[in-house]
């Protein structure tokens, strides 16, 4: 079993499917890391013309991991739906590439698909495609969630208010939380990743958020962005969790390596829906995700690194998650390199995950030590919010003082919805508006026209670290 495609004068081989798949994959430092990555560009070139010519089927038949040993194989494989796929089942990846691009592909037609899609046949898809190509089918994939506002409307664009602090100062969080409020930010969840893991700790900062959002009647949801297993136990003590988060990866190595497995999810969803604490939904789980983590965790089985991420995407839709956010460029420039390969990597993540049915976000975001800039994230972020990003990260000064990474600010949001005319979500919007932040517009007003909400947070931001 294999194939071949010849470029010139040259003819290639490839002897399996990961390897096609490996080969046809744009040029990225993981993969070169892997021993898996194109010689050439002869020989990327061989293996896209091969991979144009394959079946769709083929993905339903050949598995990349094994089905036996690999429990996310299984849940791609088993959860697969053949009503869904029947209108694709006749094309080639060349050939579907074609439907894709064509006026057939409407955002309806491309609803109904989803549950056909593998996430193997999303990752090759966009193998063969421009980032224009990735762009333009991904902004037709309209995916909308609720808790307590409404995420992914057409024209919409949401925001996470992301205020991290070094030491879970109290008064440090609140500080970043109404800056952001002040900036229009916290539409998508207002997200902390925690400096400690205790789960005493973790419980205070729960009541903290669900204090604020509640005392001002906020319409949004809160996150504390640690492992499910901590989540599970604060909300056994009785925390208020609104929304549970893990990383996840797109084998089953790499999620043991997170200390995770399908049962484990199972058990928090379910935990989290028993809560009912969602007004206008019942999307409860936060997913992150990123190119290189299956690489890193030494799980990546000779697959390439950006269908695993696809893969998963793949585990990720099982529980209807509320939010799914590609950290892009926050694992290192060993996985993805400079500002070219993280802008390719967010706009494949972007259109897999819709492809599939998911709510994606982006954290646009890249490393220190990495070859990128603020200008690269620039050029990311109006090519995502163009694409129809579900939201983005807002991060006080785009610099993340815990996490020490460069990501974007509460300023690039408002930046984008006004270059694109992008909303927040109408819940958010029309609490901003009662609070004299926005005008009915969505534009903000003068500080000295909003000092409610400022003057009632202002004595929390005093409050004892």
């Amino acid at each position: 079993m294999g194939w071949r495609a010849s470029v010139g004068r040259e003819t290639h081989h490839f002897a399996d499917l990961r390897t096609l798949l490996a080969q046809a994959s744009p040029l990225r430092s993981g993969d070169q890391l892997a021993g898996i990555a194109a010689d050439s560009a002869q020989q990327r070139v061989a293996a896209c013309l091969a991979l144009a010519d394959l079946p769709l089927r083929q993905f339903l038949n050949d598995a990349l991991l094994p089905y036996e040993s690999d429990a996310v194989t299984r849940l791609i494989i088993d959860g697969h739906d053949a009503a869904a796929f029947a209108p694709l089942a006749h094309l080639t990846v060349g050939g579907w590439r074609d439907w894709l691009l064509s006026d057939a592909a409407t955002p309806e037609v491309l609803a109904a698909c989803a549950p056909g899609i593998t996430p193997e046949m999303a990752a090759a898809v966009s193998k063969l495609m421009r980032n224009q190509d990735l762009m333009l089918v991904a902004s037709r994939c309209r995916v909308v969630t609720r808790f307590r506002s409404t995420l992914g409307l057409p024209g919409h664009l949401a925001v996470r208010l992301q205020p991290n602090h070094p030491t879970d100062s109290p008064a440090g969080i609140v500080a970043s939380v109404l800056d952001g409020l002040m900036y229009g930010a916290g539409d998508a969840v207002i997200g902390i990743n925690p400096a400690a893991d205790s789960v005493p700790a973790l419980v205070q900062l729960l009541r903290l958020l669900d204090g604020l959002i509640g005392q001002h009647a906020i319409p949004t949801q809160s996150c504390v962005l640690t492992h499910v297993t901590n989540t599970l136990q604060a909300m056994a003590l009785g925390a208020p969790v609104d929304l549970v988060f893990q990383s996840i990866a797109g084998t089953e190595g790499a999620n043991l390596g997170f200390g995770i497995n399908i049962a484990l999810l199972d058990e928090a969803h379910a935990a989290a829906l028993a809560l009912g604490r969602g007004t206008l939904g019942d999307n409860v789980m936060y997913f992150e995700t990123g190119q290189g983590s299956a690489l890193s965790a030494g799980a990546h089985g000779g697959v390439d690194q950006q269908t695993l991420e696809a893969r998963a995407y793949g585990l990720a839709r099982r529980y209807r998650p509320l939010l799914v956010n590609t950290v892009v460029g926050f694992i290192g420039p060993e996985y993805l390199a400079d500002g070219k390969q993280i802008i390719r990597a967010g706009l494949e993540d972007h259109f897999c995950g819709k492809l599939l049915g998911l709510p994606m976000g982006c954290d646009i975001c890249y490393t220190n030590h990495a070859d990128a800039d603020s200008d690269d994230m620039d050029n990311l972020l109006v090519l995502l919010a163009a694409s129809g990003l579900n939201f983005m990260m807002g991060v006080p000064g785009a610099d993340d003082v815990m996490l020490n990474y460069q990501s974007t600010s509460f300023h690039d949001a408002l930046f984008v919805r006004r270059l694109l005319a992008l909303k927040r979500a109408p819940e958010f919007e029309a609490w901003l508006q009662r609070q004299g932040i926005t005008d009915a517009a969505g534009r903000l007003l003068p500080a000295s026209a909003r000092p409610a909400l400022a003057l009632a947070l202002d004595g929390l931001v005093g409050a004892p670290s």
